[in-house]
């Protein structure tokens, strides 16, 4: 199957939409993804607004100690280390225009892992050296076919080796949006899929998939 042939309709619904996080500048996105592993966007979202009135940018918030930051980020799981994590980026790059733009970079920072760099790339517009792998992401590639499997590292040496480079940065947070708004854990609305003639999933409910 020419996979990204059958793909073009979701990258192109779905091109150039921003993250869910509600960010305004790569610093916001850079301390937002990090708060939000293992925690929602929704949250992340609700206290972000007197976060980032409080911390405006890395300069202010380098100036900060952990009693600072906590109040603004308690409700989020593991809100301690994560604190210690930003506020020890914020003391070692100062201004928001040393954030580092490539993988290498952007891996090294505590907290942050190949999905999130692979993010804070997408959003920034920087050259993709991955794809991001998220959990709606390992919901529905297996779905489609397209990859197996349930760890992130592999399933996106799986996409990476099927999807074109140019089509990194829009594919994975393609998936990610169909999985929210489509491809959902329970009760897909596999009829109003974009792909969904590509779809081992559907196929099997329907058996009438594309050879």
């Amino acid at each position: 199957m020419n996979w990204i042939d059958e793909l073009k309709p979701l990258i192109e619904k779905y091109r150039g939409r921003k993250h869910p996080l509600n960010y305004h500048n790569r610093y916001e996105l850079l301390v937002m993804v990090i708060l939000s592993s293992q925690s929602t966007d929704d949250i992340v979202n609700a206290l972000s607004g007197p976060l980032f009135k409080a911390f405006p940018n890395l300069k202010e918030l380098s100036k900060a100690k952990l009693e600072d930051l906590l109040p603004y980020v308690s409700k989020v799981r593991g809100s301690i280390r994560k604190s210690k994590w930003i506020l020890e980026m914020a003391q070692k790059f100062g201004s928001d225009d040393k954030i580092p733009r490539t993988m290498k970079e952007l891996t090294d920072l505590k907290g942050v892992g190949r999905k999130t760099a692979n993010v804070i790339i997408r959003e920034s517009g920087d050259p993709a050296e991955g794809i991001i792998v998220d959990l709606h992401v390992l919901r529905v590639a297996p779905r489609l076919g397209i990859a197996k499997g349930d760890d992130p590292a592999k399933m996106e040496k799986q996409l990476m080796a099927i999807i074109p480079q140019e089509n990194w940065n829009d594919v994975g947070m393609a998936f990610s949006f169909l999985g929210r708004e489509t491809c959902r854990p329970t009760d897909p609305d596999c009829p109003k899929c974009p792909v969904n003639g590509a779809c081992l999933y559907y196929a099997k409910g329907t058996k009438k998939a594309k050879k």
